[in-house]
């Protein structure tokens, strides 16, 4: 039985690493590529399924219940010198800049926030929105990353800004790029100082340093609709 909304009490926030969860890969996918299909979109990097085999890729799952169906989603690609990671192969084209933005910063480490979505049975909570954005960034700390790229829609461009990331305006036209189609936009994004992130606001930066500092397991929010949901976050047990 699907869940909607209105039914959903909590939310369980799991992190993987991809190559250990070969299911929960597939349930990633299969929720990932009905997002797209909605919007029709297709030719994008992030959803191509070779990640599943590449060691340096890190999942994280959202579920109404431990081990149940995904209704949101993304990852963290690392940086390795050997799989590109997807905004190399998304925009390489456009800007080859951004090849020597991560060669020059792999052994540091550098990752890009990637393959974000929502379900439709989840939409108003501010899951994809902002929540996995807190997450992502508390798990890029805990992966000892120095440097997180992004690649965001206009819809997630202001809480991106929120949580940390800034414009990398020295890529592409001023950071914009014409992708996944020539009709769209997206923006390049980076986090340079993952541990102090002195971009992100004040509200956004303690709820993410509580989460990586395993302060915060649980955050009680409420729907536009009024609803309490709690969030469950097991991040770090990979």
């Amino acid at each position: 039985m699907e869940e909607h909304s209105s039914t959903i009490k909590n939310l369980y926030f799991k992190a993987f690493r991809a190559v250990d969860d070969r299911a929960a890969c597939m349930k990633f996918i299969e929720g990932h590529t009905h997002v797209l299909e909605i919007y029709g979109i297709t030719q994008i990097t992030s959803a191509k399924i070779d990640w599943v085999l590449n060691p340096d890729v890190y999942v994280v799952q959202v579920m109404a219940e431990k081990d149940g169906k995904a209704l949101a989603g993304g990852r963290i690609h690392v940086a390795n010198g050997v799989n590109p990671l997807p905004i190399e192969t998304a925009v390489g084209t456009m800007d080859e800049k951004i090849y020597e933005l991560v060669s020059s910063n792999t052994a540091k480490g550098i990752g890009e926030f990637c393959g974000l979505w929502n379900s439709w049975e989840i939409a108003g909570m501010g899951i994809g929105s902002i929540h996995l954005g807190r997450t992502f960034i508390a798990l890029a700390h805990y992966l000892k990353l120095d440097k997180l790229l992004g690649l965001c829609a206009p819809a997630t461009y202001r809480n991106s800004l929120r949580v940390g990331f800034r414009v990398l305006r020295e890529l592409g036209v001023n950071g914009k790029f014409y992708y996944p189609a020539e009709d769209l936009t997206a923006t390049g994004l980076i986090i340079e100082d993952i541990e102090n992130l002195p971009h992100a606001a004040d509200e956004e930066r303690d709820i993410i340093k509580k989460l990586r500092d395993k302060k915060l397991s649980e955050l009680m929010i409420t729907t536009t609709k009024g609803q309490e949901v709690t969030l469950h976050f097991d991040l770090f047990d990979i």
